[in-house]
């Protein structure tokens, strides 16, 4: 167990890893059949929307229960760049920049709020958010929605439509997680740990909470938007329903679930959010709901860590049982009774 133990902690081990799991994401479509194919495209969709709401309340500790408002803008922003034949380059940038752009505006406005009030202000996105998507009919297709259908593979790459969205989603996901690791670990990760922590200990060694906060709610939502964009590449529809406040706290619940402050815990969070649905949906679709709440109060109550923290656990209690010291028998006392001491001494 040692042995084991220590070798997944080398820095070799792990890019062997990551390089065989790689390899593994990219010849899976070419064996796959179409709906493993669409399945694995959704977590990624779900993934990233989570890792940017992992951000700002797994490391910021800032409430937001209005993620799927930025999702939402990001999937109409892509709707209509493609239906105006923009480049998808350029469709994917204004499907990130104008959802950043308000949560910027959102989190100049609401950073100095806290607790109830802060989670007051995103509660109204989605719930605004829904009845402006049906009135601007012109832009969003109102209450029937958007259908915006992406080019299909193009001829020299020798692949099947849902394989070319699996790449595009594979790439987009892969820079996605690949910049939040780095944002994360380094000196903005550092600050954001401590306007957790402590904001009055972080204003005194010279980070700005405010700064800090603004920051991180922005890039939330520029993930938020780039998930909503590869929402549209995987459906290719879009309505007011995605904005529905149901599915920001089904978000919130997945990064709980997955690991709030873990970056491994987004992409487990993802695939909780659409394989837990998909399994609950086959024995009984009334069935789900239940299911979602059992699962979130079990890792709630065992896993506080979120399921990212299990195989730590397990590492935790494997040692506690090693290390444990052979159990002895209490020593025998001797009775102040000298009739009682000689019997004990007989037995």
């Amino acid at each position: 167990m040692s042995t084991l133990s220590s070798l997944s902690r080398t820095r070799w081990f792990r890019l062997a890893l990551v390089a065989a799991v790689a390899v593994l994401l990219v010849l899976a479509p070419l064996v796959l059949p179409v709906f493993a194919n669409q399945t694995l495209v959704r977590i990624g969709v779900y993934a990233v929307a989570v890792l940017g709401l992992n951000i700002v309340m797994g490391y910021t500790g800032q409430v937001n229960l209005g993620q799927i408002f930025f999702v939402g803008l990001g999937a109409y922003v892509a709707a209509y760049g493609v239906t105006h034949d923009w480049n998808i380059v350029l469709v994917f940038v204004a499907a990130c920049l104008l959802p950043g752009v308000v949560g910027l505006l959102v989190a100049l406005a609401a950073a100095r709020l806290g607790g109830l009030a802060i989670a007051m202000v995103t509660i109204a996105l989605p719930i605004v958010g829904v009845p402006l998507a049906k009135r601007l009919s012109g832009l969003t297709g109102g209450s029937q929605g958007v259908s915006a259908r992406f080019s299909g593979a193009p001829d020299w790459s020798g692949l099947y439509d849902d394989q070319w969205q699996y790449y595009i989603l594979l790439l987009v996901t892969a820079a996605s997680f690949l910049l939040a690791r780095n944002l994360v670990r380094g000196k903005f990760g550092r600050a954001l740990t401590a306007v957790r922590k402590n904001e009055a200990v972080a204003a005194s060694i010279g980070v700005s909470p405010y700064l800090y906060k603004v920051l991180a709610f922005t890039v939330a939502s520029v993930f938020g938007g780039a998930s909503g964009f590869l929402y549209l590449v995987a459906v290719q529809y879009t309505s007011p329903e995605t904005l529905s406040f149901g599915h920001s706290i089904a978000l919130v619940a997945a990064m709980v679930v997955g690991g709030a402050g873990s970056i491994a815990g987004a992409l487990i969070g993802g695939a909780y959010y659409v394989l837990v649905p998909q399994f609950t949906n086959t024995i009984d679709p009334n069935f789900t709901t239940i299911s979602q709440g059992v699962v979130l109060l079990a890792v709630l109550f065992l896993l506080p860590g979120g399921l990212v923290s299990l195989p730590r656990v397990i590492r935790r209690l494997a040692r506690r049982r090693t290390t444990r010291p052979p159990r002895e028998d209490p020593p025998r006392t001797t009775s102040a009774w000298p009739e009682e001491t000689e019997r004990q001494a007989q037995s």
